[in-house]
């Protein structure tokens, strides 16, 4: 009997403390992205999407348009200079910065570069930004995203972002032409 009470008493501390641990362990960090309007002056390339991330990103916006015609047809995005030169990071600030080299990405079919930069904003304030050029034959799809939250976060969410099948549907229409 005494060996019976001790059993249970262990499956009672057990079931307790885990479901203490699951009611304490972390909500899973949101992020959700929201189509905003294009903040861009019109230039020579058609506006694109921008959207604002809600959530574990810290209000970080994300601009995203194609480049139709404007890639190296054989080599694609070969290099950093490529991703500075087409990622539109001018059109937030004209005072960017890389902090690093940059590395291989995939957003779906499309294959490309992306960069981490520093912004110096307008109003003084040093924004993050990570600037993404990915291609298809002989046209781009540029993608910048800028904002106060953590760098690799922020990148992880654009990508994962850029990698839904909403996303990726219409990436392949405006690469189309439609």
């Amino acid at each position: 009997m005494r060996r019976v009470v001790t059993i249970a008493l262990v499956v009672a501390a057990l079931g307790a403390s885990g479901v203490g641990a699951y009611q304490l362990a972390p909500a899973e960090k949101s992020v959700h992205w929201r189509e905003i309007a294009w903040p861009f002056p019109r230039d020579g390339w058609p506006a694109g999407r921008a959207f604002r991330c809600d959530g574990t990103c810290a209000g970080a916006e994300l601009y995203v348009r194609a480049k139709l015609g404007f890639c190296n047809c054989d080599r694609g995005v070969a290099d950093d200079d490529e991703v500075d030169r087409v990622a539109d990071l001018d059109l937030i600030s004209p005072r960017f910065a890389a902090t690093a080299s940059g590395k291989e990405v995939y957003i779906g079919d499309l294959r490309g570069r992306a960069r981490h930069y520093d912004l110096d904003m307008p109003d003084g304030v040093r924004h993050a930004a990570i600037g993404i050029a990915v291609s298809r034959r002989c046209d781009l799809l540029v993608a910048v995203t800028q904002g106060r939250g953590e760098t690799m976060a922020v990148q992880h969410a654009t990508l994962a972002f850029l990698g839904t099948q909403e996303m990726k549907r219409w990436m392949v229409a405006v690469l189309d032409g439609r």
